[in-house]
């Protein structure tokens, strides 16, 4: 695509970039004293379909939906931001899978708007015709429906689809341009730290670990696991040596604050494109921002909706963009 084209697309993002929460508008959300005020809040701020007749996750399934409607504007091939969409793809693909052989349909487990469609999935895996997928998911989704018919193992069968999705970002990121490569390595970075925490927690195996992670630079997969091994003190002053002590101070705090280190870790990466102008580097970051102020929302929403303590819906919330 040329500069240009990009100018354009930039320029409509940047318009685009005032209606994104800050976190003055978070706060004044945190504000509202019960799920029904916060619901009427975003309804005013233009939020949902404009019936005001849908609940919080309705609502914010809209919200996503409208993201990729705007990117769908803006004339840029879809296939520049694989490294954004897979994760919705994949996850799509393990539901396709589970409900096939549990012959249980959940469309609200579905994301929208991916490739290939909840209904192209289900045609595909139900007729196990793998072929007709994409090649980034074709051999994962054969090994991960034999897994789980045969041990009936959920958990294997998520780590075998995981895998094949942090792979194909990678692949995606090999002709991409530098900001889109550098989000997609953090993004596997950050997704094997995942990993090796869960697996310390569970006490899984070196081999089970090997076989869940994924290399990437800046991160050693195999030291990675043995430091898992070690116990929760040796993991977090592996990820201290790598680069990573950030991660390992919000892991020393709650599970939570990890959770939300590792959503601003990849807000902060993307903090620079703000003064960029010829790239789809502001494109890409307008597409994390909304994701990332959805999410925000989602958590806000929850606790007030079951009533939980400010304090604990607080320490969840992540940074906003602007």
């Amino acid at each position: 695509m040329s500069n240009t084209n990009y100018t354009f697309a930039v320029a409509r993002i940047r318009a685009l970039e005032v209606s994104l929460f800050s976190k003055s508008v978070i706060d004044q959300l945190m504000a509202c004293k019960t799920y029904e005020e916060c619901m009427r809040f975003l309804e005013d701020k233009g939020w949902g379909d404009g019936s005001g007749k849908q609940d919080g996750d309705t609502m914010l399934s809209e919200e996503r939906k409208k993201i990729w409607e705007t990117v769908e504007e803006l004339g840029i091939s879809m296939d520049a931001f694989g490294v954004i969409s897979y994760p919705n793809a994949f996850h799509n693909l393990k539901t396709a899978i589970k409900e096939t052989l549990t012959d249980k349909h959940r469309d609200d487990f579905f994301y929208e708007n991916t490739v290939p469609s909840r209904e192209e999935l289900r045609e595909i895996i139900k007729s196990k015709d793998f072929g007709r997928l994409p090649k980034n998911m074709e051999e994962a989704a054969k090994d991960a429906y034999e897994t789980l018919m045969h041990t009936n193992d959920g958990q294997l069968c998520d780590v075998i689809i995981d895998k094949a999705c942090l792979e194909a970002i990678l692949e995606a990121a090999e002709s991409a341009d530098d900001v889109i490569a550098a989000y997609a390595r953090t993004v596997v970075a950050v997704a094997d730290i995942k990993i090796a925490v869960r697996c310390q927690k569970t006490k899984k195996s070196y081999d089970f670990m090997m076989r869940a992670l994924t290399n990437c630079s800046g991160m050693q997969t195999d030291a990675l696991a043995k430091a898992a091994l070690g116990g929760f003190d040796t993991l977090c002053a592996y990820l201290e040596s790598s680069g990573y002590g950030a991660a390992s101070e919000a892991l020393k705090i709650s599970p939570s604050a990890f959770e939300r280190w590792c959503d601003n870790h990849l807000i902060e990466m993307f903090q620079p494109q703000k003064f960029e102008s010829f790239t789809i580097g502001p494109v890409m970051a307008y597409i994390i921002a909304r994701e990332n102020e959805i999410k925000t929302v989602g958590i806000i929403l929850s606790g007030k909706r079951n009533g939980l303590p400010d304090s604990f819906i607080t320490e969840r919330i992540r940074e906003m963009y602007v």
